[in-house]
């Protein structure tokens, strides 16, 4: 078995993990979609809020409808 030497000034003192790389692109993928999900729990919460201050948009009986609703309405 092969001895690599890693100098402390890397670490900087701290603990070094070494995994292969198909682990990392689990982790990643686990990371990537817990991110997603605080992203759509925090979005559901802003929506759930406009709604209970009354800041709704709808509903609309017609696409046409709904279209002149939105040309109407301010940024």
């Amino acid at each position: 078995m092969s001895t690599i030497t890693i100098p402390k000034k890397i670490t900087n003192g701290k603990e070094l993990i070494i995994i292969s790389k198909l682990e990392w692109e689990r982790l990643q993928k686990i990371a990537r979609a817990k991110l997603s999900h605080l992203e759509l729990e925090k979005g559901l919460k802003k929506a759930l809020e406009d709604v209970k201050k009354g800041r709704t948009f709808g509903p609309f009986e017609t696409v046409k409808e709904f279209k002149k609703a939105i040309k109407s309405r301010p940024l």
